[in-house]
């Protein structure tokens, strides 16, 4: 039996904050599809040169009052980068709180406005310790 992965799916109430912040990302929208008849946009977003592996936001057009307010349940989305240090500085410059400071110089966590956590690792060896970063608590769940 073969396999093939798909994509993630996460279900998203505000569809321009959720696609802004998987921008920050680095993630490009890949494709689109909207749906009339049930009321629903599926917008796939990708790391460029990985299309192949997409997540899918899904948006309800007339709300999704029933999601649940802790996505603890669904666990998390894992990026690697190639600085943690610089990308967390960027999604910090642009809002995003840090859940978890990359203090090893090797992971951290963010929440999307969905509160989809997102693990974020640093391609390689992990970096040399460094401030803010080392001595910064960690905020909220992860």
């Amino acid at each position: 039996m073969a396999l093939t992965y798909l994509h993630t799916m996460v279900r998203v109430k505000d569809l321009e904050k959720s696609i802004a912040f998987y921008e920050l990302l680095g993630l490009k929208e890949t494709r689109r599809y909207d749906s009339e008849a049930g009321r629903f946009s599926l917008i796939f977003m990708a790391p460029p040169g990985q299309e192949d592996a997409p997540i899918e936001l899904t948006y309800n057009w007339d709300g999704d009052d029933d999601l649940p307010s802790d996505s603890r349940h669904f666990g998390h989305l894992a990026y690697g980068v190639d600085n943690i240090y610089e990308v967390c500085q960027h999604l910090q410059n642009n809002g995003v709180t840090i859940n978890r400071p990359p203090r090893d110089g090797r992971m951290a966590f963010v929440r999307s406005p969905d509160n989809i956590s997102v693990e974020l690792l640093q391609n390689g060896d992990a970096l040399e310790p460094a401030e803010p970063w080392a001595s910064m608590e960690s905020t909220g769940h992860w």
